[in-house]
């Protein structure tokens, strides 16, 4: 018992030695990077500035206007600008690398890429090639994958030098835009993704900047999703209207808002219904050498507005309006797929679901994928499913009536 009690107090006390021996072997935070020693940049834009050379575009949040900002509202006085919380800067290279070290010597502080939501290319750079652009964003370690991706209509370094009236700046405005959902969103990582599928095609939502409103200055707005650019092999090869970009997220199931008005016959008025989920497939098929799709969509929705004398409580009415909503929304995806064949570009990936269901056919015809997409035969097949008609059943006009 003496022995067991002397052996655990000795190796106590070496355990406590090593303890002790081990603290000159930690380094402590010698490699630590004080926030206040960085440029923290929120969004950046690339633009094609000669044939041979970019410019890269950073907005860096402003310390100081934001403190100015927080003065304003206790009662401060601040200068016309003080509601710009951001700096933005350009710098030209040959690579967004070398424009990158060439804008560092404009900033007292190192560029830091990790808050970063947004990265607008410009449409001419866009036309050209995005291979190179694309190989820093997912190269670089500090440049988050999941930053959203933009194609803008005006060079990218005139949407960042807006002051949104409501946002604190350009890049809060586009990500909550992204997470709406009123239009494509893409990722880096999505657009990677995108480009190494068969269909080697991507879309990505494109923006353009809002005329400023009555009495505003010219940067005194925002940049709209308005369409999606259309992509294959690296290079925008068109674009698609919100309309149409809407067809695509319906066979993306990414639809989170939206609002379908239909005029049902013998009546005045529309009636609008507001999704709730959506659920679609993508059914390949080889007969005869014939390559067919079909897309199948269900959906479930509610009534949000009802402006005619319909009683949406019958269910005969209901299953005529769901008749008229299924209608609806086929043709918004047929119009999504009429464009996407017309314009070559496999965006729903066809390629995908065709390989997966017949990978030994796929392989044998593969070369030929841009030949056979324009021809494959495509049928839609839409459930719509109306399920609650709202918290009163009494159409308005009907309301009106009464109340006379």
């Amino acid at each position: 018992m003496h022995k067991t009690r002397k052996f655990f107090k000795q190796r106590k006390t070496v355990l406590t030695l090593l303890c002790f021996l081990s603290l000159f072997l930690l380094t402590g935070c010698w490699d630590r990077t004080e926030v206040n020693d960085l440029a923290i940049i929120t969004a950046a834009g690339i633009d094609q500035s000669s044939d041979d050379t970019l410019e890269l575009t950073v907005a860096v949040f402003a310390p100081k206007s934001a403190s100015s900002s927080q003065q304003s509202s206790m009662g401060g006085e601040v200068g016309p600008n003080s509601g710009q919380q951001e700096v933005v800067r350009s710098a030209e290279g040959v690579t967004i690398a070398d424009a990158m070290s060439k804008l560092q010597q404009k900033f007292p502080r190192r560029l830091f890429w990790g808050h970063a939501n947004a990265i607008i290319l410009g449409e001419e750079l866009a036309k050209k090639d995005i291979r190179s652009q694309i190989d820093f964003i997912l190269r670089y370690p500090e440049v988050r994958e999941n930053a959203h991706i933009f194609i803008s209509k005006q060079p990218a370094k005139e949407v960042l030098a807006l002051n949104p009236p409501l946002e604190r700046d350009i890049s809060k405005v586009l990500l909550e835009l992204s997470k709406l959902k009123i239009g494509m969103d893409v990722t880096a990582k999505d657009l990677s993704e995108m480009l190494l599928k068969d269909s080697g095609a991507a879309a990505i939502p494109y923006i353009e900047i809002l005329p400023p409103e009555g009495g505003s200055s010219d940067n005194q707005t925002i940049a709209d999703i308005t369409g999606s650019a259309v992509f294959k092999n690296d290079k925008m090869i068109g674009k698609i209207n919100t309309k149409v970009s809407r067809g695509i997220l319906w066979l993306r199931n990414e639809v989170k808002l939206a609002v379908v008005s239909i005029k049902p016959p013998k009546t005045e008025g529309y009636i609008s219904l507001q999704l709730l989920r959506v659920h679609s497939q993508l059914i390949p098929k080889i007969e005869n050498g014939r390559w067919k799709m079909t897309l199948k969509a269900v959906t479930q929705d509610d009534i949000s507005q009802n402006e005619t004398t319909l009683d949406t409580t019958d269910p005969k009415n209901i299953k005529m309006l769901e008749h008229l909503l299924s209608r609806e929304i086929t043709k918004r995806i047929r119009a999504a797929v009429d464009q996407s064949q017309k314009m070559n570009a496999d965006i729903l990936n066809f390629a995908g679901a065709f390989h997966r269901r017949y990978p030994a056919i796929w392989e044998r015809n593969v070369s030929q994928w841009d030949e056979i997409f324009p021809q494959v035969d495509v049928k839609i097949i839409v459930d719509a499913n109306i399920k609650r008609p709202g918290t009163t059943t009494i159409p308005s006009k009907m309301n009106r009536e009464v109340g006379r």
